[in-house]
């Protein structure tokens, strides 16, 4: 049942994206099955620009965050975006991040979890499995306690023009 359990709840975290993104005005689809680097394809009509998205859903409270791998390190694009849902609470709670604060933290994060020791003092030892937690149980600059909180429901980054901001002309 884990396998199949695990399906569903990334199904369910999909679909309430899907909600909370047709609540706001912005168009979305899912993207074919096995689809690179994107989940969810959005396109805000009024600004005439499109997003991916990436869906991470838990439901196993906060200690545990969501799972990623080594290849969310280097899945950088500035329209590229991860929704970190969360439907423990009673009402789901959603962090809307770039890509690149997700790789950032990733290599931080792991960077650090392999320079403290592990059960009984014995150093961790690498994989291709990351964690993404909503609170740092030790400092790492830039990214200190609940770093994620000010991403809580950031639908607003989805239809922003990064364009501007990073200096790209079309």
């Amino acid at each position: 049942m884990g396998t199949k359990s695990s399906l569903l709840t990334g199904a369910a975290g999909e679909h309430y994206v899907l909600y909370q993104l047709h609540l706001r005005g912005l168009l979305a689809a899912q993207s074919p099955t096995g689809a690179y680097a994107a989940d969810l394809l959005v396109f805000s009509p009024a600004l005439g620009i499109g997003s991916m998205l990436q869906v991470k859903t838990r439901t196993r409270g906060a200690g545990l965050g969501w799972y990623m791998r080594q290849t969310h390190e280097t899945l950088l694009h500035p329209r590229l975006f991860y929704a970190f849902v969360d439907l423990q609470p009673e009402q789901p709670l959603v962090y809307v991040v770039p890509s690149a604060i997700v790789a950032d933290v990733l290599v931080r994060t792991h960077r650090a979890w392999l320079a403290t020791p592990g059960k009984g003092g014995r150093p961790h030892k690498d994989s291709k499995m990351r964690r993404i937690l909503p609170w740092l149980p030790s400092p790492i600059p830039g990214y200190e306690g609940s770093w994620l909180e000010p991403y809580r429901e950031r639908w607003d980054l989805l239809a922003q023009d990064r364009r501007v901001e990073q200096g790209i002309e079309e």
